[in-house]
């Protein structure tokens, strides 16, 4: 092994914080090395944010074709290409893609090396490259950035069934007739709802009793009329014993809450029951890195792991997984590797959005949380329906919430269900960033009419209860 295959620096993973990261270190004088395995981007550029999103416009233009005459526009007949609707996706996920990689390409003391990395000790990892060599790195510090995989739940039969996960059910070339979904967790219902638009009858199995198990109960509950009204079917307390494919359909049977057993039949099935880490392709303990018995990395506020010198960011560290989040652990390591700063992820406050139609937008405490927490609170809650701007668009449904501590009045946390919820939620989170109370937003000067003038209304003393 030679000094060209000593690196200060490795990054193992070019997700959202390992592509910064990479780019950050080798501009402050560092050589590095990043070693991905598939394609740089990540989950959000190749099979996460970006193409699903994009997917997404595609199933949101077709319904509002379907609602031409609601406006007073008159269309034909509304059918969904999807073929063409997965070019667009590949071609917008090849652009981002492709600008990621050239620049990578481009930055002085970095090499990029499409491979797989495994640890062989603390200090050194063996990469097996795509062109079937093998080369050992050594580095002063690692940086693993790996991310996650969809989960594969263990179920009879499933392993001779053709069902799609996250990746391939947006690689089909036409609409299914059925699509059975497996969980009513963010990504199930996204499929659920862009495939129900593009014209596939559509049903949801949830093992547990509402959808989306994080959420409020009245959120929850709400989603679940949006789904409904779409023309999705929903079974709860659903726990999916067995599969099997018969002829061109599958038939899942289905245990409900009073231990009777059913047959869901359709065309094709979706399995959105989580995601796991992509760890145990690593060999961390060659390493001696700790992880829990999910196998995610275990990591402090600094995103150190128990290992000086290997660090973690991103999904694979577990808790959320969002690109966001893997953006900003980034900029934590940035600020103390490169800046000499102290920052850490104590007090992070973490934003997100669901993209079905419309959106819901969320950041901080929920209601259940903070009354788990014996908090003094009050929340505010107002109807869509009271927004002027959605009743001028003819979109009302959802509600937005906030929940207050009662003596400081700051906001605890927010949910936002409704037209462009992501985008109002980020006023809110703002303001929580600012640590101003509540009666600000009331007695702000919004633009009329705007969605966030809707804060004005919010707040009023009439949409609070204790």
């Amino acid at each position: 092994m030679g000094a060209s295959d000593h690196y200060e620096t490795i990054v193992i993973g070019s997700g959202q914080g390992g592509t910064a990261l990479c780019q950050a270190l080798a501009n402050a004088g560092r050589r590095t090395a990043l070693v991905e395995r598939a394609h740089v981007g990540g989950t959000c550029v190749n099979e996460g944010c970006t193409p699903t999103k994009t997917m997404v416009a595609s199933g949101r233009v077709a319904y509002l074709a379907r609602r031409g005459a609601d406006y007073g526009v008159r269309t034909g007949s509304i059918t969904v290409d999807l073929i063409r609707v997965r070019q667009r996706k590949r071609d917008i996920v090849d652009s981002f893609r492709n600008g990621s990689q050239s620049r990578i390409e481009k930055t002085p003391n970095l090499d990029l090396l499409f491979g797989e990395a495994s640890f062989t000790g603390p200090r050194s990892i063996l990469v097996r490259l795509k062109d079937g060599s093998h080369r050992t790195l050594t580095g002063d510090k690692f940086f693993i950035n790996a991310g996650c995989r969809a989960s594969v739940p263990s179920l009879v039969g499933l392993e001779s069934v053709p069902y799609l996960d996250s990746t391939s059910i947006m690689e089909l070339d036409a609409v299914p007739e059925h699509l059975l979904v497996m969980g009513g967790g963010y990504i199930g219902l996204e499929f659920a709802q862009l495939f129900r638009r593009f014209g596939s009858r559509v049903t949801i199995v949830q093992k547990a009793a509402q959808l989306l198990r994080g959420e409020d109960a009245d959120v929850a509950a709400e989603v679940l009329k949006i789904m409904q009204e779409d023309g999705i079917d929903v079974l709860f307390n659903r726990k999916v014993q067995r599969v099997a494919k018969e002829g061109p359909q599958i038939k899942l049977a289905v245990v409900d809450g009073e231990n009777e057993t059913h047959t869901i039949t359709g065309s094709h099935l979706l399995v959105a029951t989580g995601r796991e880490p992509n760890s145990d392709s690593l060999n961390i303990g060659a390493a001696g890195i700790a992880a829990d018995k999910r196998g995610f990395i275990e990591v402090n506020a600094k995103l150190e792991t128990n290992v000086a010198g290997i660090y973690a960011l991103g999904d694979i560290k577990g808790g959320p997984a969002f690109t966001h989040i893997s953006y900003d652990d980034f900029r934590i390591i940035r600020a103390n590797l490169i800046e000499k700063g102290n920052a850490s992820t104590d007090n992070r406050l973490v934003p997100y959005t669901l993209f079905i139609d419309p959106q819901l937008g969320r950041v901080g405490l929920t209601e259940a949380e903070a009354r788990a927490q014996n908090r003094r609170i009050r929340v505010a809650k107002m109807a869509m329906s009271r927004v002027a701007r959605a009743l001028e668009v003819d979109e009302t449904r959802g509600f937005m919430k906030a929940v207050v501590d009662a003596d400081s009045g700051l906001i605890l946390g927010a949910a936002v269900l409704g037209l462009e919820g992501g985008e109002v939620m980020s006023m809110i989170l703002l303001a929580m960033m600012g640590k101003l109370p509540y009666k600000v937003l009331y007695n702000a000067v919004f633009a009329h009419p705007n969605l966030s003038e809707a804060l004005n209304t919010l707040f009023l003393e009439s949409n609070f209860t204790s």
